[in-house]
Parts: C-alpha cells; sequence; structure tokens
C-alpha cells in the first residue's frame, strides 16, 4: 500500500485549493491548549485498515498554531470511504500519553475501557464518503478527564 507521508516543520497545512481533487479538509477544534504538535492521519481501504499505523495513506504533524482556526486539506488518491483520526501531542515527545487529546471522523464515543482493551471505533461511525472535490471533515479532541475521554472544555 502507497503510503505518503507529509511532515509539516512550521507551516500548517493550507485550505485545500479549488479544483484539486478528491481532499478532506479536517477541521480540528476542542483543543486543551495551543502547545505540542497536531498530527492528521488518514485511512482507506477496509476497515480492518482504520487507525494500524502501518496502514496510514497519508500522515502529516505540524506546530499547533497559538491562535485561530486548525484545518488540514488532505489529498485522497480517489473518490471513496476514507477514516481520519487527530492526536494533539501536547507535550511534543512524540508518543501518547494520559494529557494527549485524539478524536476521528464521525467523532465517537470512546471509553477508557476501549483503549485499554484497543477497540476501535465502528466503522459505519467513523467512515466519511469522500467525492471528486473537497469533503469537510470535522473532528472534536477528547482528553483523558476523571477517567473518561471528554472535550477539553
Amino acid at each position: 500500500m502507497l503510503i505518503s507521508l507529509l511532515l509539516a516543520a512550521a507551516v500548517p497545512p493550507a485550505a485545500c485549493p479549488p479544483n484539486s481533487g478528491p481532499a478532506v479538509l479536517v477541521d480540528v477544534t476542542g483543543f486543551k491548549n495551543r502547545a505540542g504538535q497536531v498530527r492528521v492521519r488518514v485511512f482507506g481501504g477496509p476497515p480492518s485498515n482504520y487507525f494500524n499505523r502501518k496502514r496510514a495513506l497519508t500522515r502529516i504533524e505540524w506546530p499547533v498554531p497559538a491562535s485561530g482556526r486548525v484545518t488540514a486539506c488532505v489529498p485522497v488518491p480517489r473518490a471513496g470511504v476514507y477514516a481520519v483520526d487527530v492526536r494533539h501531542d501536547v507535550n511534543n515527545n512524540g508518543d501518547t500519553d494520559r494529557s494527549d487529546g485524539g478524536g476521528a471522523s464521525g467523532n465517537p464515543r470512546t471509553t477508557l475501557i476501549d483503549v485499554l482493551l484497543s477497540r476501535k471505533p465502528n466503522p459505519r461511525t467513523v467512515q466519511v464518503q469522500v467525492g471528486n472535490g473537497t469533503t469537510a471533515v470535522p473532528i472534536t479532541l477528547l482528553y483523558l478527564k476523571g477517567g473518561a475521554f471528554r472535550p477539553a472544555g
């Protein structure tokens, strides 16, 4: 499977240019703070590929901006069904920690038990149908608070 790694060091991804082909425009909200890195991954193919780090079609990372909207335009190979996940690496150490936030397309409810047992969200919840243009994908980050994953606000 073709894996495209796009690592943006200092400049966040921009909005999707018009007529640029199939893409997802990921709009990330709910940041606990504006520190660290944000990572967006897109998965395609069978649902067993979803959220498997070795099966990501695209991975983009960049510093969380100090203010403003956090969006990423991610081109996809063709129109079809995809899933998207986002991680806010609060302390920018490259590892997933208890302080980090995360979310997925469809904004599925995630429990601590789901994480401990490595259960993935229901594919029907996270699937995004992408056409030949740009498809908006809003994702609200969730953080571990009091034994549950909740929005930061």
